[in-house]
């Protein structure tokens, strides 16, 4: 099987190249009767489309989505649903260079040698950060799924670019993240970060970034040890991002210089029911869930397509060379990828809940269908 494939149950196909005519994905095993539309789609991809601010790459993309299959009369049928984004603003004329000369960091060679020369290599191809377009589209379904079946809601935020990072969150924040094009929930944190990428561009250079998700009103039980554990497939889900060097989960690394005592959630009573006094696991426990909010943070490499130029190989003399990279990149990744883990993370949550029986293969009246 190939690396295309992500679920089970709620199963995703991804497809499509940066430069090529259509980047898309087809899901099988959403439930029939799921009120969905192309606006609901479309909402998702606004928010990681290209052209939307300083930060992000000026590639003038409409991102506009089309629903092929597996949606009638407003609802979901059941069938296998294929949403297709074509590629209008397309530039490939400089990337023939880097077929010869692989610029530091991409996966320009690898790719030519594990696929011979015959892949796609304009834009990136495959390997472009374009292709989350398929994990937007995929999850703009799940998250959907994931609210109106369950109640689950899923955010996530720009925790950190560099070393300026936002610590105290709030729900009004969390509800006004998109507020800012560094999609921060902190107001002055996030000026700090326009002020400090606005010097990066001026320099030509890049920088890494942290993404936080939050799950919230995950029922306790969704996960599958010991291989298809919670934290493992979502780790492997959100490694599929472009850029991705690490995952963690609730106090992650900082676990590692934790003293048991301080580290074990402690199970009490409130309101009658079982809660945990603290959230150190992220809310997964065994590979299952506990009941409380999955934390999950992602850890972005600075994207390699920089102005400064650096050392490479020339493939046709073998010779080192220099190259300067041209075209229209992000200075860094964390901001654009903000939609791309909170979909990835619905994704995940939505395939283990049916696999786990919370959501039925068809929704009736009782999930608010007329």
């Amino acid at each position: 099987m190939s690396g295309n494939i992500l679920g089970k149950r709620f199963v995703v196909v991804s497809f499509g190249e940066s430069h090529g005519k259509c980047v898309g994905a087809v899901i099988d095993g959403c439930p029939a009767g799921l009120p969905f539309n192309e606006q609901d789609v479309q909402r998702h991809l606004d928010l990681r489309k290209p052209g939307t601010s300083e930060y992000y790459t000026p590639r003038l993309e409409p991102d506009r989505a089309e629903i092929l299959s597996g949606v009638f009369n407003g609802y979901t049928t059941g069938a296998p649903i294929a949403i297709i984004v074509r590629n209008k603003d397309v530039d490939s004329g400089h990337y023939l260079e880097y077929y010869h000369r692989p610029r530091p960091g991409h996966a320009d060679y690898v790719a030519r040698a594990k696929y011979g020369g015959f892949n796609d290599w304009r834009g990136g191809g495959r390997f472009s950060g374009r292709v989350t377009i398929s994990h937007v589209i995929a999850g703009s379904l799940a998250i959907k799924l994931l609210k109106h079946v369950l109640g689950i809601k899923v955010y996530a935020y720009t925790k950190s670019i560099g070393d300026i990072t936002v610590n105290e969150v709030t729900h009004k924040g969390l509800e006004e993240r998109y507020s800012n094009p560094v999609r921060c929930p902190d107001p002055v944190i996030a000026k700090k970060m326009e002020e400090f990428l606005r010097g990066l561009i001026m320099r030509g250079d890049s920088i890494g970034g942290v993404v936080e998700a939050v799950a919230f009103n995950v029922p306790i039980g969704i996960g599958e040890p010991i291989f298809d554990g919670l934290e493992q497939d979502i780790s492997k889900a959100l490694f599929s991002i472009p850029g991705v060097k690490g995952v963690e989960f609730g106090a992650g690394f900082t676990s590692s210089r934790m003293r048991g005592s301080e580290f074990n959630d402690k199970p009490i009573i409130r309101g009658g029911a079982i809660k945990f006094e603290s959230n150190n696991s992220g809310g997964i426990v065994g590979g299952v869930s506990n009941g409380m909010p999955i934390v999950v943070r992602v850890a972005f490499r600075p994207p390699s397509s920089i102005r400064i130029p650096q050392r490479t190989i020339d493939l046709e003399t073998f010779e080192e060379v220099e190259v300067r990279v041209k075209g229209r990149h992000d200075p860094c990744i964390a901001p654009r990828a903000v939609p791309i883990v909170e979909s990835t993370l619905a994704i995940v949550l939505a395939d283990h809940a049916i696999r786990y029986g919370l959501i039925p293969p068809v929704l009736g009246k009782e999930h608010g269908k007329p």
